[in-house]
């Protein structure tokens, strides 16, 4: 992949691998494509959307991202375009870094940087939500880390080894679940009662899944610290409480859980100047930062 180098006539070469926001000709954007919304963060400029994942190709809605999977990546290329086209710098090509679910592999990232094309970028790049998160918690990641990530349509239980992913499993429920289908105060109480209990139970079945399968002590040590708890699953006091229960470890809510994936991309973009697509050198740090 050719990378083609922008910079202002007069200025040095090296001006350009100064980390944001001292590099003011670099354009950087970090996204994340959620079922329910997308948040899209511009280096320099911090948080610059929070809006629902829809797009209106006709007289209906379309919701172009379904239970974490990118569904329609023409309707999410022309939502992306609608929302971000003139928000970005003109004359510029943005870096542009991507949250993925852990689980959905190449077919995901495949999907998202078709669709990012659009914006016409230099290049992109994808990071775990998992690994996101952990950043935007500031948490250490030398040491073995498990996050929970309950979103609005998917919710994904990670094992994190020196930040890079050592085993997962996913569940196709999320908070959008919780919301009762009817009107009657009791029927939807009921069902909203019923569905966090089923998410509760899956989570936990999660845990206990990697707890057993793990032959070593990593998954041990990592639910003795407290499991990182993100998403908009962690401002539901029902299922937090029931969570603490059933889990039977200590759980860590994220500062404003429902927008740690996008807060912990955008602090990815600071190590992009560094990533192999864009200087053919290594990032730094224990391993790579993205995938």
């Amino acid at each position: 992949m050719t990378v083609r180098r922008r910079f202002r006539p007069g200025s040095p070469a090296g001006h350009r691998h100064r980390p944001w926001p001292l590099c003011r000709h670099c354009c950087g954007l970090a996204l994340d494509l959620g079922s329910a919304r997308t948040r899209a963060w511009i280096a320099g400029r911090g948080m610059v959307l929070d809006v629902p994942t829809i797009t209106f190709p006709g007289a209906g809605a379309v919701y172009p991202v379904q239970r974490g999977a990118i569904v329609d990546v023409p309707g999410t290329a022309r939502m992306l375009d609608r929302l971000l086209s003139h928000r970005l710098p003109r004359l510029t090509r943005p870096l542009v870094v991507v949250t993925a679910p852990v689980l959905d592999g190449p077919a995901y990232r495949e999907r998202a940087r078709a669709a990012v094309e659009v914006l016409r970028p230099r290049a992109v790049l994808t990071v775990p939500t998992a690994r996101a998160i952990a950043l935007a918690a500031g948490a250490d990641l030398s040491l073995p880390l498990l996050v929970v990530d309950i979103g609005a349509h998917l919710t994904e239980v990670v094992l994190l080894v020196d930040g890079l992913v050592f085993d997962a499993r996913r569940t196709t429920l999320g908070t959008t679940d919780l919301a009762g289908a009817t009107g009657l105060a009791d029927v939807t109480d009921l069902a909203d009662a019923d569905a966090t209990a089923e998410i509760s139970e899956a989570i936990s079945t999660m845990i206990t899944s990697i707890l057993r399968q793990d032959r070593t002590s990593l998954t041990a040590e990592a639910l003795s610290r407290g499991a990182l708890l993100a998403g908009g699953g962690a401002l539901r006091p029902d299922l937090t409480h029931r969570l603490v229960g059933g889990a039977h470890a200590p759980l860590r809510a994220v500062p404003t859980p429902h927008t740690a994936a996008i807060r912990g991309a955008a602090k990815m973009l600071r190590a992009a100047h560094g990533h192999p697509s864009v200087r053919g050198t290594c990032p730094p740090g224990p391993g790579p930062l993205f995938r």
